[in-house]
């Protein structure tokens, strides 16, 4: 019986530290050939935390949804140019920062 209680004791210790397992993205590595082969999905999310980032860079505190779509088609307009380059070197460029 204690046995069964330890073993449960230490299942109930393990289950979370599995269930918090996280993938990390090094964003700033990220390709333009990488950019341009993503699933619509993940090309929004990306396009999104791009934006977010460059916007926090720049101290811009709205967003222009317009602007953003034509970054977004600027951007990839780009990396088909440049499909080796990350895209945060492309868009540093282009910023100036």
């Amino acid at each position: 019986m204690t046995f069964r209680l330890l073993g449960l004791a230490i299942a109930i210790f393990v289950a979370p530290l599995a269930a918090n397992a996280q993938l990390t993205i090094e964003m700033a590595n990220i390709r333009c050939e990488q950019y341009l082969a993503m699933t619509p999905a993940q090309s929004r999310d990306f396009s999104a935390w791009m934006s977010g980032w460059f916007s926090y860079q720049l101290g811009k505190t709205t967003v222009d949804l317009v602007a953003h779509q034509k970054n977004i088609a600027n951007v990839k307009a780009w990396c088909q140019y440049h499909p080796q380059e990350t895209v945060m070197s492309g868009l540093k460029n282009a910023t100036g920062q």
